[in-house]
């Protein structure tokens, strides 16, 4: 990971600074930064950005990006703070209903974050990209004599019977996402698909910490089940010490989650919570997300760590779904999954 000290023209986007004059800086000021549990930062760039600009980012965590959301939602006339970051691709159409953000356009938004606009408004503002998609650890496959899975048909394969485990939506970020790909996969035949896959022994537990690293026999935790719901980035995590990854991730499975940042409508500083989305977006900040928070950089040309390169490229054809269909039946889903697979 680099750290370096930050320098202000490193953080000049597009002709425009991140701090005030000199009367400006000469108080000190805090910015409190609302986010998720996975939030991870290098306090090196933090404390390089406040002796640029003297703002001060407080970190407060709200539970998993839905979680966060509701906690936005249910706060949004008194606010936790002046900028939120973590709200998803799965949740932002609800932020954005409810009058969650304020309006704000980050001049580093055409960096590449714009590839990933919700709308037209600049209320969100994509910071990361991290694509859910099944692992598996490729050496318990050859034990069993058995190939990759190529997609998500072929999961439901009796040769895998047992071998799956996934995130339940209702509580996983991950395990929404894997159910929305299958949602954009199957169409209408989805909730079939489902039932095969219940038919196929699939394990469904509550979130991905349990998945991956208790129930994956490609973590550490080596577990019994060869193939998980988790991220294009895991492998890279997954390095032998032969220089090989010793998993792989089924890009036929990918879904797309998008993670944002806006300036929360009724902020007390909306000013300065501009300039620390501006922040999370600078090439500093960008670089450190990979290795922290295992996703990839929304900014453009922001190189990858080797172990990246060489075990998660960025998946180049992943599933989505419109935001505003998310919002409009995710708990249809959400009841309609429960139905076909916990009965």
């Amino acid at each position: 990971m680099r750290r370096t000290p930050l320098v202000l023209s490193a953080l000049l986007l597009a002709g425009c600074s991140l701090g005030g004059g000199a009367d400006e800086q000469a108080g000190d000021r805090t910015v409190v930064l609302v986010t998720h549990d996975s939030f991870a930062h290098d306090q090196a760039v933090f404390d390089a950005f406040r002796a640029e600009t003297g703002i001060r980012v407080e970190v407060r965590k709200s539970g998993d990006a839905g979680a966060l959301t509701n906690q936005l939602v249910l706060t949004k006339a008194s606010p936790l703070g002046d900028v939120a970051f973590g709200v998803d691709t799965t949740f932002a159409s609800r932020a954005l209903d409810e009058g969650v953000f304020a309006e704000y356009r980050s001049p580093a938004a055409t960096a590449g974050p714009d590839r990933y606009a919700l709308d037209s408004t600049s209320r969100l503002t994509a910071v990361d990209v991290g694509d859910v998609c099944v692992n598996v650890d490729t050496a318990a496959l050859e034990k069993r004599k058995l190939p990759v899975p190529k997609d998500y048909a072929a999961l439901a394969d009796p040769r895998y019977k047992d071998l799956l485990v996934v995130e339940d939506p209702a509580t996983s970020s991950p395990g929404l996402a894997f159910l929305l790909g299958t949602v954009a996969e199957f169409g209408d035949g989805w909730v079939d698909y489902w039932a095969k896959l219940r038919a196929n022994g699939v394990l469904v537990v509550a979130g991905w910490e349990e998945a991956y690293n208790q129930e994956f026999s490609g973590s550490s935790g080596k577990g019994p089940r060869p193939m998980v719901v988790s991220y294009a980035s895991s492998p890279s995590a997954e390095i032998g010490d032969d220089g090989q990854p010793r998993t792989q991730a089924v890009l036929g499975t990918c879904f797309r989650q998008v993670e944002y940042a806006g300036v929360l409508a009724g902020a007390k500083n909306p000013g300065d919570g501009g300039k620390v989305v501006d922040l999370l977006l600078s090439p500093e900040f960008q670089r450190t997300v990979p290795e922290l928070m295992y996703v990839y950089p929304a900014r453009e040309g922001v190189a990858l760590p080797e172990s990246w390169q060489k075990a998660a490229p960025l998946p180049s054809e992943p599933a989505s779904l419109p935001a505003a269909d998310i919002q409009a039946n995710r708990e249809r889903w959400i009841e309609q999954w429960r139905a076909a697979v916990r009965g």
